[in-house]
């Protein structure tokens, strides 16, 4: 199967193609702004260092979040509009779980973002499998958490949060990673036909007129 993996949805556009796992083409450029810009440009040159057209993809895999609401927007878009192109399903793969198996190992594994005002994206897994949920919760609710789940053994924490919940796993390794490896992108859209849909786990920053929040919903649309 030939997977092409996208992610733009936190500090980095990143892009991958694999090959029945086999990594063909990877590129990662950290950037805040400018995926829209990027994205494109980015997966031509992947493409093309792969040695593949685009109707040789089997599958396009793109992280749905949580993230910027921007930067999963402009993913999504691509992503979803690629597949249409060449007829072949998009799939979603939550960016705390790509995060999670950038870093595969024994033991409890971490995933945090900074979700800013004084809260992080969390979700833990064991052995690849999730032991919790993605959440949105404030740091020391999330440090409790992380405690309640953590039974002794290995423990990464991985992502641009992770330094965060440094407290709470103490012996821990800490993995400062601002994005997630696009090829573990790939990996898990390989396994997996769940529609891509953006994972939105609070509202967002930006305010309406009269200081209404925007629904989710729309800003999926």
């Amino acid at each position: 199967m030939i997977v092409l993996g996208l992610d733009t949805a936190l500090a980095a556009c990143s892009v991958a193609v694999t090959r029945d796992g086999e990594v063909l083409a990877s590129v990662s450029e950290p950037m805040l702004r400018g995926h829209q810009e990027r994205l494109a440009p980015l997966v031509e040159e992947v493409m093309a260092a792969a040695g593949l057209p685009f109707s040789a993809l089997d599958r396009v895999g793109v992280t749905v979040g949580p993230g910027s609401f921007t930067g999963l927007r402009v993913g999504l878009a691509f992503a979803k509009g690629l597949g249409l192109a060449v007829s072949r399903p998009c799939v979603g793969v939550g960016s705390l779980e790509a995060l999670a198996a950038s870093a595969p190992g024994a033991g409890l594994t971490a995933a945090v973002i900074d979700a800013k005002r004084g809260q992080v994206y969390l979700q833990a897994f064991e052995a690849g499998a999730p032991v919790m949920a993605p959440d949105a919760l404030p740091v020391e609710t999330a440090a409790a958490r992380l405690a309640e789940l953590w039974k002794g053994g290995p423990l990464r924490l991985i992502g641009p949060g992770a330094a965060l919940l440094a407290e709470a796993a103490p012996g821990g390794e800490m993995i400062l990673r601002a994005a997630p490896a696009p090829e573990a992108i790939c990996a898990l859209a390989s396994k997996r036909s769940t529609p891509a849909r953006p994972l939105y786990l609070r509202a967002p920053d930006a305010k309406l007129p009269g200081g209404r929040d925007p629904d989710p919903r729309d800003l999926a649309q």
